[in-house]
């Protein structure tokens, strides 16, 4: 079970958003790049967000380009998880290879600020703040299982590949 506060974005967050390309010159630099996390979309989020916290955002999240960064400084600057309606399949794919799970769901009802509790195993979302319950698509076994070992690197160290 992960639980935390929400922080609300609208549709289209790109990877662009979540770290400006003019900084680019952190990439090599990445604590450094994380403080700078979401600043183009909401310039307090990275004073404001605590570990465990979510991102909940509407269509398409992280479009764009295929940095492997974007899911990586959302991990370090403490998200538990992102919520959206759709992500973009590269941004969906290195999120959970970095071990950062993405949860495609309907977040209309979700708010700014309010305390979720989610259930990766059994794909429930639990809104603590309005009393509402949804369901996102069920994670596949695989992916539960790179995510629990922290991404797809440490399951393989872990395990020396996939016992599908």
């Amino acid at each position: 079970m992960i639980r935390g506060r929400v922080f609300k974005f609208g549709d289209g967050i790109s990877t662009d958003h979540i770290i400006p390309g003019r900084l680019a010159h952190l990439r090599s630099n990445l604590p450094e790049l994380a403080k700078h996390v979401m600043e183009d979309a909401d310039p307090t989020f990275v004073s404001r967000v605590k570990a465990g916290d979510f991102i909940v955002a509407g269509s398409n999240f992280g479009l764009g380009s295929s940095r492997e960064h974007a899911p990586l400084v959302i991990k370090m600057a403490g998200i538990s998880a992102i919520l959206a309606k759709s992500a973009a399949r590269i941004f969906f794919r290195n999120a959970i290879n970095l071990g950062l799970p993405v949860l495609i769901c309907d977040t209309d009802g979700i708010a700014d600020g309010d305390e979720l509790e989610v259930d990766l195993a059994v794909g429930t979302v639990s809104n603590v703040t309005r009393g509402k319950q949804l369901a996102f698509g069920k994670i596949p076994e695989v992916m539960l299982r790179i995510l629990g070992e922290g991404g797809l690197i440490p399951y393989i160290q872990k395990h020396g590949g996939f016992k599908l």
